[in-house]
């Protein structure tokens, strides 16, 4: 949990709903096709996920219409498992893979669906700027094909590719 709230500081000081110059999000983006479970296949490291395994994010609906975030990891290090719960709301339209999360009170953070597999069975996200960055699947593997495409698309948004972690999910 202290990862995650470090994370949150973080939020708080940079105060982020823009998104990198190279991202822009997905059209004709479907929420009720979004929620569920999703598996964090690889991403940027993070103060607030640094070693942390079998990452999952699971949304859904809020009463307020907006999307329950839980953020749920294992730590290796501490032998327990650390879970955060936030908001998300779009941020234009609902038709648009924009939204802003916050895991503490009015102070959000950019979160850009940039691609989006047809069947909702892999996406890629960015923070406001290129320091942060995902891959999500519905499954705790992915094909390295699309491991490949996400490199490659993110490399070409100018994210540092090197730098990727690939989350352990056994």
């Amino acid at each position: 949990m202290k990862k995650f709230l470090t994370f949150i500081s973080a939020s708080l000081l940079s105060g982020c709903l823009g998104m990198p110059e190279q991202v822009s999000p997905i059209d004709n983006f479907e929420l009720d096709r979004y929620l569920g479970k999703w598996f964090e296949i690889a991403r940027l490291d993070h103060s607030f996920e640094r070693g942390l395994n079998q990452v999952t994010a699971t949304y859904s609906v809020r009463p307020d219409g907006g999307v329950k975030v839980i953020n749920r990891g294992f730590s290796n290090k501490d032998n327990e498992w650390q879970e955060a719960e936030g908001k998300a709301y779009f941020v234009k339209t609902k038709s648009e893979g924009y939204l802003k999360v916050s895991f503490f009170g009015p102070f959000y953070g950019s979160y850009v669906i940039f691609e989006l597999e047809e069947n909702y069975q892999y996406a890629f996200i960015s923070g406001p700027d290129t320091d942060y960055l995902w891959l999500l699947s519905r499954t705790p593997q992915v094909s390295q094909d699309i491991l490949d495409k996400f490199v490659a698309e993110a490399k070409s948004r100018g994210f540092d590719t090197d730098a990727l972690i690939y989350v352990d999910q056994e």
